[in-house]
């Protein structure tokens, strides 16, 4: 049984920016005072960002497919092959999103979808080409693992090849989808057709040989275990320790409408906040640290900022997996900039590479586009959407 005295230890070495053992953050995440934790985690944000900076990006999830073979459970978005509700964008209906995310200041898209049984590796080096030939000032942050391993496999190609092909073709960046939850049990149970979270973190490892950094994420709240919560981010922090190429972890919560899983678990703030200022303290390797507001919504997001994270994420101008699994928290970049302010932080426009785009030093900077809103979600449509614009605020 550990004393307080011992609780206490621990998180004066963790926000001094000592190393905590994955035991040693599974007794903060389950024993320390929740603000003592909070304290802490914040301490080490403000040695790395004494700035006082919080970033966040402007981006669009683009979705090139809804049909998938890999049947998640907790997934509302994807249909099977030969399902009458699939589809799959023509190359025109993906540049022509992409358009309307540059008009409204987007730096980023996200180019995600199913494990279509026909898209190999020839499919994305087409798709990223063609993106990058039409709009080279966007950065294509894009796909997980679990699609390099169904395009590599579809193409009968090493995984290898498969990366150093797609990132030739323009993807500069891999997003952390697919990770869910890494250890076997709780995987198994909610994704049993996908790769193991061993797999999934190999074949980041290899990008990360590459040259292809990326993000880490987690969804909480599907009926894994506390320890199996701190065993998701020690997998991840291994993996760091080599390469170094994980550029933020970003954790969010199970949404339980219209999947197979029913939403029989789910996490509650407190045990997200709780994880967000552990793994702050814990991931002494990874640079920044994002809080998901689409899942968990807009006052936790906030509350988040005092848990030690540096980033709120995205206006994202379209998404469409979580939002069909019942996430419904929309915003729009001056309530954004809004959350971050009145958080006594300094909010900041940035890139992928969090280099800062814009920062909001006074009020008198901030953004004055009004159109800039999230989130669209085309796939409530039949047909995924296609020829439908972003509905846009009029500015006027």
């Amino acid at each position: 049984m550990s004393s307080a005295r011992d609780i206490e230890a621990i998180l004066q070495r963790a926000a001094d920016g000592g190393r905590i053992t994955p035991d040693e953050a599974l007794l903060l995440y389950t024993e320390a005072p929740f603000h003592a934790l909070g304290e802490a985690a914040d301490a080490v944000r403000r040695r790395r960002y004494p700035d006082n900076i919080v970033t966040y990006i402007i981006d669009r999830n683009i979705n090139y497919t809804n049909v998938c073979v890999t049947a998640c459970k907790f997934c509302a978005f994807y249909r099977p092959p030969k399902h009458a509700e699939g589809w799959s964008h023509p190359m025109e209906e993906i540049l022509r999103r992409c358009g309307e995310a540059v008009e409204l200041g987007a730096t980023q898209v996200m180019l995600q979808g199913g494990h279509h049984p026909e898209y190999g590796v020839e499919y994305y080096e087409e798709l990223f080409s063609a993106v990058k030939r039409a709009y080279p000032q966007l950065v294509i942050h894009s796909i997980g693992p679990s699609e390099i391993l169904h395009m590599a496999k579809v193409s009968g190609v090493s995984i290898e090849e498969a990366i150093s092909r797609i990132k030739a073709a323009g993807l500069d960046s891999i997003a952390g989808a697919g990770a869910e939850m890494l250890p076997a049990r709780p995987r198994a149970a909610i994704a049993p057709l996908k790769e193991s979270g061993e797999r999934w973190l190999e074949v980041m490892e290899i990008a990360h040989g590459l040259g292809v950094e990326s993000t880490a994420t987690m969804m909480m709240g599907t009926g894994e275990t506390n320890a199996e919560r701190i065993e998701h981010i020690r997998m991840i922090r291994d993996v760091q320790d080599r390469t170094g190429g994980f550029r933020s972890f970003i954790p969010w919560t199970y949404q339980p409408e219209n999947n197979h899983l029913k939403g029989r678990t789910q996490a509650t703030s407190l045990e997200y906040l709780r994880l967000i200022a552990v793994a702050r303290l814990f991931f002494d390797n990874v640079a920044h640290l994002q809080a998901s507001w689409l899942t968990t919504g807009k006052d936790v997001g906030q509350l988040s900022l005092h848990m030690g994270v540096d980033d709120l994420g995205s206006i994202m101008l379209e998404e469409n997996v979580i939002s069909s699994a019942g996430a419904r928290h929309r915003s729009n970049l001056h309530e954004l900039v809004r959350m971050i302010r009145s958080a006594d932080r300094v909010p900041a426009q940035r890139d992928t590479l969090y280099r800062r785009i814009k920062v909001h030093w006074t009020p008198a900077d901030d953004p004055t586009d009004e159109r800039v809103v999230s989130h669209f979600s085309s796939i409530a449509l039949p047909g995924g959407g296609a020829g439908r614009s972003l509905p846009l605020v009029d500015a006027r």
